[in-house]
């Protein structure tokens, strides 16, 4: 029995990883003095008091306000 749920157990973790994986999609953020930031997801959208919020790849928070941003795509 131990046997069975070690042999599943390995596969659905695996594809728990490559599901967890596949989400994130790198984002650049550019805004209007010309900074660019690479995130590790699409930001959230403007928030209610007109502001984008968003992790950069190094880990680090960041927050701009809506106005100062040129534009948001995926990174190619």
């Amino acid at each position: 029995m131990a046997m069975n749920i070690k042999t599943l157990g390995l596969p659905l973790a695996v594809a728990a990883l490559l599901a967890l994986g596949g989400c994130s999609t790198q984002t650049v953020v550019t805004l209007q003095n010309g900074t660019q930031y690479l995130t590790k997801d699409m930001p959230k959208t403007e928030t209610k008091d007109g502001f984008y919020e968003f992790e950069d790849i190094s880990g680090a928070k960041v927050k701009v306000r809506a106005d100062e941003v040129a534009t948001v795509r995926k990174e190619d």
